[in-house]
């Protein structure tokens, strides 16, 4: 065991936890951050996907020992309450079905249109491509994420579902 000095969310944490261990237990077993979920365990479907300096990464795959002094954004940190445009697109657009994967699909966009303010579709699903849904949304994500940049951009509450 080895004690590590996280910044999650903007606050300092400690976790005394092995060098191997997956950031993805340290967020959910012992910071109690629950938000994030186990999908696969090898990165593959994008469940765990948490913001490492600002890059989506899998949380699964991620060693806590190689997070050094980067910042840690899971979906609890993206917004106190909600307002970020990424979650305003994806509640106008009706995007969960069952909402699991959804946390990580909301920081998989969250962190494409940090770099990539207006991403074209063609960068949208590649962005995107490693997120996997079961339940089958990916149109209304697709939609969401140009949603979410729309009003990114201008704050817009229009165009609706029906424009885009």
């Amino acid at each position: 065991m080895a004690t590590y000095k996280l910044n999650v969310n903007g606050k300092a944490s400690q976790v005394d936890v092995s060098p191997d261990t997956p950031l993805l237990w340290a967020l959910r077993d012992v910071l109690h951050l629950r938000g994030t979920k186990y999908g696969c365990g090898i990165g593959q479907c994008g469940a765990c996907t948490v913001h490492l300096d600002g890059k989506a990464v899998r949380g699964c795959q991620t060693p806590v020992s190689a997070v050094g002094n980067k910042s840690v954004t899971t979906i609890e940190g993206l917004s106190a309450n909600g307002t970020h445009p990424v979650q305003q697109a994806w509640v106008e657009m009706d995007v969960p079905q069952c909402g699991y994967c959804q946390a990580g699909q909301i920081m998989a966009a969250s962190a494409l249109l940090a770099s990539k303010p207006r991403p074209t579709d063609s960068e949208i699903e590649t962005a995107m491509n490693g997120n996997l849904c079961r339940c089958g949304t990916y149109p209304r994500i697709r939609m969401a994420v140009r949603r979410a940049s729309q009003i990114a951009a201008n704050g817009s509450k229009q165009p609706t579902q029906s424009a885009l």
